[in-house]
């Protein structure tokens, strides 16, 4: 067993002790940092969607070492008592030898409890690299956007299904905290959880994964693209900036604001 191998008891432990089921969820900037950590939230993800949501742009594999170590430093600043994940961007882990490990330290030396890589063919290998040399690394299996043909569910066939099981386990074996199981059957899910010894996070995999994790601001109504069907909307802030937008525009217009209220003598 390595020797940063999590225990068996579906903890994760980072700067504390977590219990299942516990919550995740992404921040790209301070302000969110803030009001995530205040809410309570168990851990933030510094995810590579912040190519998307945050940066307009078409693919994760769009932001490299530079962006993801500015905006997870922002993240940091804001998130005083939660544990931050980052997601190591696609480049940052796929070369051979030590750049992976020199790489994943940059993002720990800056403050970040662990990183996040997606499964490829060289996962296992890089795992162990970066658990030998001290790093906390989650894994991620089913739909991984960074190398993604498509935004289909993974492992509806057998086939498809077996391979998601054994990535899981290899990453297990490799040295993971926990599992990121993305956009999966609920059945596989739940398989793939009561086999695992570590925690599995689930994102469009169901009721019976260990924690879950959304994009905030899919879960806060500020993506104004169509939504996956497993995010919740558990509020509308993009139709309340543009009514408060509305507003404030009106009011200039009509030379109510500012007032009294808002001026100095």
């Amino acid at each position: 067993m390595l020797s940063n191998h999590p225990l068996s008891d579906k903890s994760i432990f980072l700067e504390r002790q977590l219990s299942p089921p516990f919550a995740m969820l992404t921040a790209a900037d301070y302000p969110t940092a803030v009001w995530l950590s205040r809410a309570g939230v168990d851990l933030i993800l510094v995810g590579d969607s912040l190519a998307n949501v945050e940066l307009g742009l078409a693919s994760t594999t769009q932001v490299g070492m530079d962006i993801m170590l500015h905006h997870a430093a922002a993240v940091l600043r804001g998130a005083k008592d939660t544990p931050v994940i980052v997601d190591m961007p696609f480049d940052a882990y796929q070369p051979e030898g030590s750049d992976a490990l020199l790489n994943a330290r940059k993002f720990i030396d800056l403050g970040c409890a662990a990183v996040k890589v997606e499964w490829f063919s060289r996962c296992p290998q890089v795992v162990r690299l970066l658990c030998d040399g001290g790093i906390k690394v989650m894994g991620h299996v089913g739909l991984t956007p960074q190398t993604a043909q498509n935004f289909n569910v993974r492992g509806r066939t057998q086939q498809e299904a077996e391979g998601i099981v054994r990535q899981s386990l290899e990453l297990e074996q490799s040295g993971c905290f926990a599992v990121v199981l993305e956009c999966v059957p609920e059945s596989l899910a739940q398989r793939i959880t009561a086999v695992l010894r570590i925690p599995s996070i689930g994102i469009g995999a169901g009721r019976f994964c260990d924690g879950q994790v959304l994009v905030t601001n899919d879960m806060l109504g500020l993506n104004a693209g169509k939504l996956p069907r497993f995010v919740k909307p558990y509020a509308a802030l993009g139709e309340a900036t543009v009514a408060a937008v509305q507003a404030y525009t009106k009011d200039v217009h009509s030379a109510v604001f500012p007032g009294p209220e808002q001026t100095y003598r």
